[in-house]
């Protein structure tokens, strides 16, 4: 059997790619529905005022490892090895240091619930490091089939613990143990999927070929990870537990929305783009439809997700959740734009320049610092709004960088993307004044979907969108086979 081409594996990584992702936010999403009715906004709160400690850490246990080993050209036994031996270590030094600071972090939140709550939620970073090794593997070796496998059975299984133990009234206990069921299920699975395992060999001079590169993204991924979770942790400092479990929430629906489409695409864009970075007229042609790709469903997805907002929020978690409506529509015109953001960086860090990644990451990071706390005294929704604005802004710094090495001029970057997103947003405006007079809450919610597919779809088509018929033509193909 011939070798499959890079377009095929890519492709197929796509497919799959998006066919776990679509049905692991799917899940997500009924557990989520199913929790949030039997929790509150301070349960919640108190669960998301450690998000920020939990990413970092989790952030310090793969130091880069994953992209590193992805990104590497050759990769050898020893390297697997010095990583598996090297993540564990960390892993196990972080609970450590963790558990004796959880007094400090309890006295901070003025929560002395959080010393075992956090003691209890941080053994996910001891479980977790165990995995980092096949999760590169995995992605390295393009067996994003085999992710999936792993991952929906560890959501299945989490979610039903979640929601017994929210049930049986375990309130924020619940959310934690739903947590760590996860992380322990998929680590099962990832090493019942991978073929690579580690020995007793324990040498970390092969680290010393990988920590030039993971270096750069560990501190990287450090700045975005209080990036992404700054809003939370700046409102459990100035604002109550029930206002950081109104931002969880909505949050937590947003990076689904938005997840769903970069799962997609980022599980086979950096081994793809790596494979052609010798050759900046190839790289940027496939970089431009995945490009392309990404707009024509990150901006109807999550421009719809904000379309229906309320009908979806009382509908599914009741209006009890309300005041959640107008931060998650905020939240959806950034994460819009995050699929795309996050494809600009894979291509720079497939290209091997992780210092560009770096400093634009550390830099965006601190003027978001600045800005909230210049603007938190006038509401969450105004600290929001600077947010998402900033971080648009920030994708043309992306952008001159990606022309630094593929010469994508900005004109074809905006060609690529801007009528998606304009396309997007007038349908969505046409839907909602369409469905304005409906007044029964279930038919306004299905009707604004049909309603909003159907138009997007007819532009498509009627525009003649190349990507449009290549998905439509693809996804006929496989139903065929």
């Amino acid at each position: 059997m011939p070798e499959p081409s890079l377009k095929q594996k890519a492709a197929k990584g796509i497919f799959w790619g998006g066919f776990s992702s679509g049905l692991q936010q799917l899940l997500s999403a009924l557990f989520g529905i199913v929790i949030a009715r039997l929790l509150d906004n301070t349960d919640y709160g108190m669960y998301g005022v450690l998000a920020i400690f939990i990413a970092i850490a989790s952030t310090l246990q793969d130091s880069g490892f994953v992209t590193a080993l992805v990104n590497k050209r050759n990769v050898t036994q020893e390297d697997y090895n010095a990583v598996f031996w090297c993540s564990l270590s960390i892993g196990t030094s972080i609970y450590i240091i963790f558990f004796f600071c959880a007094p400090f972090i309890a006295d901070f939140f003025k929560a002395p619930e959080l010393i075992w709550l956090s003691r209890y939620v941080f053994l996910g970073f001891l479980m977790s490091s165990t995995s980092v090794v096949h999760n590169a593997y995995f992605l390295r070796n393009l067996m994003i089939k085999q992710r999936a496998m792993a991952q929906l059975p560890a959501l299945i299984i989490s979610g039903t613990i979640g929601i017994i133990m929210a049930y049986n009234g375990m309130s924020y206990w619940g959310i934690a143990t739903q947590n760590l069921a996860y992380i322990a299920v998929i680590n099962l699975w990832y090493w019942y999927f991978s073929p690579w395992r580690p020995t007793f060999h324990i040498d970390f001079r092969p680290l010393k070929d990988i920590f030039g590169f993971s270096s750069k993204i560990l501190i990287t991924s450090i700045f975005q990870q209080i990036n992404n979770n700054l809003v939370s942790t700046i409102l459990g400092a100035f604002y109550t537990k029930a206002e950081v479990g109104n931002y969880t929430q909505s949050s937590k629906w947003n990076y689904m929305g938005y997840n769903a489409i970069e799962g997609m695409i980022s599980s086979v864009a950096q081994p793809v783009l790596r494979e052609v970075a010798d050759d900046p007229g190839r790289q940027q042609n496939v970089f431009r439809k995945m490009l392309r790709f990404t707009s024509f469903l990150s901006f109807p997805a999550m421009f719809g997700l904000a379309l229906i907002a309320k009908e979806f929020i009382i509908i599914t978690i009741t209006d009890k959740w309300l005041s959640c409506v107008p931060i998650l529509q905020i939240l959806c015109v950034w994460g819009a734009f995050m699929p795309v953001i996050s494809l600009y960086s894979r291509l720079i860090l497939s290209n091997g320049k992780p210092n560009i990644f770096m400093w634009n990451s550390i830099l965006l990071c601190v003027l978001q610092l600045i800005i909230m706390l210049l603007a938190y005294p006038y509401g969450i929704h105004v600290m929001l709004i600077l947010f998402v604005v900033l971080n648009i802004i920030w994708l043309g710094v992306w952008q001159y960088f990606i022309w630094q090495e593929i010469r994508l001029s900005l004109w074809n970057a905006l060609k690529d993307t801007v009528p998606f997103a304009g396309i997007a947003a007038t349908t969505m405006i046409a839907t909602y004044y369409i469905t304005i007079e409906i007044n029964n809450i279930y038919l306004m919610l299905i009707t604004k979907i049909g309603l909003a597919v159907a138009i997007y779809s007819l532009i498509m088509w009627f525009s003649k969108v190349t990507i449009f018929k290549e998905s439509i033509k693809y996804l006929s193909g496989r139903s065929k086979k």
